[in-house]
Formats: C-alpha cells, structure tokens, sequence
C-alpha cells in the first residue's frame, strides 16, 4: 500500500461533476483506493461515498492506494486532485 496527503484545489470542492470524473477514471485500476478526509476512509470508487464526505476546497485528503497498480493509480489520483479536475 502507497499513499499521499494532498489538499483539495477545486474551489467548489469535490461535487458531483469531479466525483464522477474521479471514479470513472479509478474504475480502470484493478487497485483498491482509499480517501482518507478529516479521519474517515471512504472508498475512492464509490461517488456515492465521496459525495457523501462533503468534501471542501482546501481539504487535506490522504489517497491511498493497495493492489497490482497501486503506483500508476496513485499518480493519477492525485494528478486529478491537484489540477482541480479543469474548473
């Protein structure tokens, strides 16, 4: 398992049309993910678990990532975070 803390850049947080990006793009990994928010873990491929955490600008997040493509996966995890998924 590798993981990393980043922090939320999108200025209208981690809504639906980031949420959905992200988990469609997690969906291509065989990896498990895991998101990490203000001590509760939710699973990184479930929208509804990410918009559920209510996710907001400036957030510390630790991904983590576990499985056979762990490494690519978290790059593109946090690669996604921190370009504010292009808002």
């Amino acid at each position: 398992m590798i993981s990393k803390t980043t922090e939320i850049v999108n200025k209208m947080g981690f809504h639906m049309r980031p949420a959905n990006m992200f988990v469609t793009e997690m969906a291509k990994y065989s990896s498990e993910i895991t998101l990490t928010v203000n001590g509760s873990s939710i699973d990184g491929k479930s929208i509804m678990s990410i918009m559920a955490a209510g996710i907001k600008y400036k957030t510390k997040i630790t991904v983590s990532c576990s499985g056979e493509d762990e490494k690519e996966m978290l790059e593109k995890a946090v690669s996604m975070i921190h370009s504010g998924f292009g808002e």
